[in-house]
This record gives C-alpha cells, sequence and structure tokens, in this order.
C-alpha cells in the first residue's frame, strides 16, 4: 500500500534502537513535580528555533490550550481566526465557560479584526489566536499585521504553529522564523508530532509568560509530563534536524514539486504551493468524484486523506520518505482514476 496520508513531513521516526536508553516511562509524579533529565534542555532548544526565548514541553496541545487561555488574565478577551485548528478553539472555549468573551474575525483579515477589537471594552485585553500556516488554502497568516494589532490595543498573539514547524521557516524553526518577527507579546504553541515526529506539544515565549503558565498550570498539577521516551524522540530530533534538517526539507520540496509537475497534465488546479498537504481541485476531484476517486486510489493500493464539508475534497501529503517513484505511480493511478470517474458521469447523463 502507497501511503500519502502521514503527516510526518520530514519523515522522522525515531525507532528505539536510535534513542538513548531509560529505565522507566513514568516517574508516577505529577509534572508540576518532576519533569524528566532533558527536558528542559529540549523544549530549549525548540524554543530558541521558534524564535522565543523560552520553552516548556507538554504531553499534547490538548493539555496545552486547555491550560493556557484559562491561565491568562481575567481581563482577556479572544479573538479567534475563523480558520483556526478544533483543539485551539476547544482551549478558547474552556476559558469561555470560565467567564471570558470571545469574538472570532475573517480568516487571515487584519483589517476585519481591528475593527472588532476597537468595538471592546477598554479594559479588556485582546488575545489573537491564529494558525501561523492554513493548510486548506496553503497560505501562511498575516502575522506582522496581526501582531500590529495586538499591540496597538495592548494585547497578546496566539500562534497555532504546529504546520510549519519543522517545514518552514530557517533551519524549520516555523512561521516566525519565516516572517521574521518576535517579542515578549507572542506565544507560540505547536505540536512536534507533525514536522519532527515527536508526540509532544511545545509552549514557546517569554520567560515572564511561561513562569505564569507554570503556577496557574493544572494538567501540571493532575497529569504526568510527556514520557522519558517522548523527551529522547525529542532530543534525537534536534540532533537530526541540526545535521540533516536542511537537506530532508530540500528533497520534502522536490517530491512536491514533482507531485505538482506530474499532476499539471491531469489535474491542472491542484492546491497546496509548496506544502506538503497537495489538494486536487479540478471538476472531477470534488464533491462526489472525491468520494469515488478516493475509493478508486484505495482500490488501487494509495491511501490518501479524503477531507472537507459540505463538498469533500481529495488530498494527498508528501514526505520526504516518499520516492520519485512514488510519485509517478500516484500520478498514473489518478490519470486512470479520474477517466474511470468522468466516465461514470457521462453515463449518469
Amino acid at each position: 500500500m502507497l501511503d500519502f496520508t502521514s503527516a510526518l513531513y520530514l519523515g522522522l521516526h525515531h525507532p528505539s534502537a536510535s534513542l538513548e536508553p531509560w529505565p522507566a516511562l513514568s516517574s508516577g509524579r505529577p509534572a508540576a513535580l518532576a519533569e524528566y533529565r532533558g527536558a528542559a534542555e529540549a523544549s530549549s532548544s525548540f524554543a530558541e528555533l521558534a524564535g522565543c526565548k523560552a520553552g516548556m514541553l507538554l504531553p499534547s496541545t490538548l493539555h496545552l490550550f486547555f491550560d493556557l487561555f484559562a491561565t491568562l488574565p481575567k481581563h482577556a478577551t479572544f479573538y479567534v481566526d475563523s480558520g483556526a485548528y478544533p483543539v485551539a478553539r476547544w482551549g478558547v472555549e474552556h476559558a469561555v465557560c470560565g467567564g471570558a468573551r470571545r469574538h472570532d474575525f475573517a480568516h487571515f483579515d487584519a483589517d476585519a479584526l481591528r475593527q472588532k477589537v476597537r468595538r471592546r471594552d477598554a479594559r479588556e485585553m485582546p488575545v489573537i489566536v491564529v494558525d501561523g500556516f492554513c493548510p486548506a488554502c496553503a497560505r501562511p497568516a498575516p502575522l506582522a499585521e496581526l501582531l500590529e494589532v495586538a499591540r496597538e490595543f495592548g494585547g497578546k498573539l496566539v500562534i497555532d504553529d504546529t504546520q510549519a514547524m519543522g517545514v518552514l521557516g530557517h533551519s524549520g524553526g516555523g512561521s516566525l522564523r519565516a516572517c521574521g518577527i518576535g517579542g515578549d507579546d507572542i506565544l507560540i504553541a505547536a505540536s512536534l508530532a507533525k514536522g519532527f515526529g515527536v508526540p509532544a506539544a511545545l509552549m514557546a515565549g517569554s520567560p515572564g509568560q511561561l513562569a505564569a503558565f507554570r503556577r496557574r498550570s493544572l494538567t501540571r498539577v493532575h497529569c504526568s509530563p510527556v514520557t522519558v521516551a517522548v523527551v529522547r524522540a525529542a532530543e534525537h530530533a534536534i540532533r537530526v534536524n541540526e545535521s540533516h534538517g536542511d537537506a530532508l526539507r530540500a528533497l520534502l520540496m522536490r517530491r512536491i514539486r514533482e507531485f505538482r509537475n506530474s499532476m499539471a497534465d491531469i489535474c491542472a488546479a491542484v492546491r497546496g504551493e509548496r506544502f506538503p498537504v497537495q489538494t486536487l481541485d479540478c471538476e472531477f476531484a470534488r464533491g462526489e468524484g472525491a468520494r469515488i476517486l478516493h475509493h478508486e486510489l484505495q482500490r488501487r493500493g494509495i491511501r490518501t486523506v479524503l477531507h472537507g464539508a459540505p463538498e469533500p475534497r481529495l488530498s494527498f501529503i508528501i514526505t520526504a520518505r516518499h520516492r520519485a517513484a512514488d510519485i509517478q505511480q500516484a500520478a498514473h493511478a489518478v490519470s486512470r482514476c479520474l477517466n474511470h470517474v468522468q466516465g461514470r458521469r457521462r453515463g449518469a447523463r
């Protein structure tokens, strides 16, 4: 089976033989009492890579967002990008249950955001929540413009940088590195599971912000820290990124170009630009056509991602582990399957 569903963009797997050994997976202590040796160093390395002064590892972005928004000042009001990933939204909803206020603004629209923030109570602190990169529209967020709004009104910018970390920016540092901004009024939240293959979340920002989170966090009191095995995987990811990261990103970009070139005459409309998630957007690959195409490719041994509502779309996730032959095989199969879809539609008429 040829798989185009994995989001391990750089192809980092961290087999146990490549990691330092560990005596036990858990100490039985909550994160607030003890973290594993190496966790602080690994989080600091990832934070520095992302362009921040301090970092912390948490078991998941769900843990991170559950606590983060609830531990911000009581006068915080949340302005959430309409395209923000659901886990960040769940964290905001948790804060709203505690009395916080929330407003949505149009996707990546800094002007619409500014108009909404201007109407707030002057005592409220705006907290802007946005994804650093949107795979659905294949665009980076206008972070400089959003940060300008946050600073104009004395607020903060919270960036879910899961998609960009490891793939975009200098040395794979993500969105801040890609657009050249920074500051103590920015917080980065990112799963490391995609770009770096590490099932943990990074929170990065100023030392003061992270110290405040440590004091107020409930998940650190009631939940275990990331396991020692995950810490070892994080250490390994840092080493690999330092030694081979740029080469892996170059290989990934080459495979993406090959995919787009191979699709040019088959399905001219392919969304994704230079990002690993490539979505077919031609007439016969939308809606019911996407469902049929997904099934036909599966039948031919090629796994793809069927997603989207109300109109389904079909995506291929390209990784550095794919070979040129894999791309060619996928393109050949898409060509045959699209012909099948078109034939079924003509027959239905």
